[in-house]
């Protein structure tokens, strides 16, 4: 694939802090089902998550590298230091934002506008040369309960370019679907959720963590256990999330509560794993701080007084 790169080294380094600020969050908050500081889960814990995400940094952010290829080296590093999936989605999430930064004056953050049009060139560049790297990406990540597709399935040789076969998925996968419309829904359901409702706006950065999940679980039945539950299951989990998103709307201090933390080790005890929520949460999170780099630069902050000592500053440093 052919990018058109820019000098934009500062731009790179505010979004690899993005990156990993968005990464850091996703287990320093819970989210009810995922892997937190707060709990482990699914054979998993908040360590591994961080590492992967320090891990797999340089291979998402390696200047001029295409995309399926900056998939394939982060998966592969991922792997190395955690020994199991932690971050695929948010890989295959990420990466295109990251080439379309390279399109972009560095001197300066994006507006939202400039940063969407970056992004559906790269998303429109996609070559098969892409599929196969994400292909043996997934391949190497072993995601549960993928099972097989009636077209392009990721076992196979592709056939078509990356963002044709994700267009392909799009109908059942939610991380398919962000190929498929470049990202619609990150730049508007899960920005806007993060922004929170113009009556409160002194919300804390957990609780707009919060938000964001909750917005992606309660609108649309988590694609990782509709994969490995199936989707009756996937749809009750959204039907709790509603009815938590609205508790959390009219108190948002209710996500600190022992009522939702009961929530969260209820759906661990059951299996139930909302995976593609999480991965669209640190998505969202990536995206606000691209757009906002202050954001990182505050959450470090943020994120230490949450849980004084609990989260290493040097994963949070760029």
């Amino acid at each position: 694939m052919n990018i058109e790169s820019r000098p934009a080294a500062g731009l790179t380094a505010k979004a690899r802090a993005a990156f990993l600020w968005a990464c850091a969050l996703d287990v320093a908050v819970r989210k009810p089902g995922n892997v937190s500081l707060h709990s482990a889960g699914h054979d998993m814990r908040a360590r591994q998550f961080l590492d992967s995400a320090q891990a797999s940094a340089p291979a998402l952010f390696a200047s001029g590298v295409a995309v399926g290829a900056r998939i394939e080296a982060a998966v592969r590093a991922t792997r190395a230091v955690a020994g199991c999936n932690t971050n695929l989605g948010i890989l295959l999430l990420c990466a295109p934002l990251a080439c379309a930064l390279e399109r972009l004056d560095g001197r300066q953050p994006p507006s939202t506008g400039q940063l969407r049009t970056a992004l559906e060139a790269v998303l429109q560049d996609l070559d098969i040369d892409d599929a196969r790297a994400a292909y043996r990406a997934i391949a190497t990540a072993h995601p549960g309960g993928l099972g097989t597709a009636p077209e392009q399935d990721v076992a196979d040789e592709p056939g078509v370019d990356l963002r044709a076969a994700m267009r392909l998925a799009a109908d059942r996968d939610l991380i398919a679907r962000q190929y498929a419309d470049g990202h619609a829904e990150v730049f508007g359901l899960g920005l806007a959720a993060f922004a929170g409702p113009a009556g409160q706006p002194n919300m804390s950065l957990a609780q707009r963590v919060q938000r964001v999940y909750l917005a992606w679980l309660a609108t649309h039945p988590d694609s990782h256990i509709v994969r490995k539950q199936g989707a009756a299951v996937a749809h009750a989990v959204a039907v709790e999330a509603a009815a938590w998103r609205e508790r959390l709307a009219r108190d948002p201090q209710a996500g600190e509560g022992a009522d939702f933390a009961a929530w969260d080790e209820a759906l661990k005890a059951r299996g139930l794993n909302p995976g593609t929520s999480a991965d669209l949460t640190v998505c969202t999170l990536f995206v606000a701080a691209l757009l906002e780099p202050a954001l990182a630069a505050q959450g470090v902050a943020g994120i230490d007084a949450l849980f004084p000592g609990a989260m290493e500053r040097s994963l949070l440093t760029p």
